[in-house]
């Protein structure tokens, strides 16, 4: 398993979105405890699914861009159109 060291830069942001993320898990446990209605928990959970989404597609774009296409580590491994053009796919996906 690789490490994660090139996200020790992104730490603090990338650990503000995990801790809204728990924010919006405590707010559907909450919205549950209370028996809210059912439209109220999955408006709450669809939210709570973008942010993990986006935080997953941050977390791959950054990987790609540090790994398989680092011009200065690795000149030339990768075509950059082509993963850019896989980023693009992954973030729609991920959406």
């Amino acid at each position: 398993m690789h490490l994660m060291t090139h996200t020790i830069r992104d730490k603090k942001r990338l650990l503000a979105r995990i801790r809204r993320i728990r924010g919006q898990a405590e707010a559907v446990e909450r919205a549950l405890e209370s028996e809210a209605g059912c439209e109220t928990v999955m408006h709450l959970i669809a939210g709570m699914r973008g942010a993990t989404a986006g935080l997953m597609a941050e977390i791959v774009e950054d990987h790609v861009r540090t790994h398989l296409v680092d011009h200065h580590k690795h000149p030339g491994a990768l075509n950059e159109d082509a993963a850019e053009q896989l980023l693009d796919v992954v973030r729609s996906y991920l959406k």
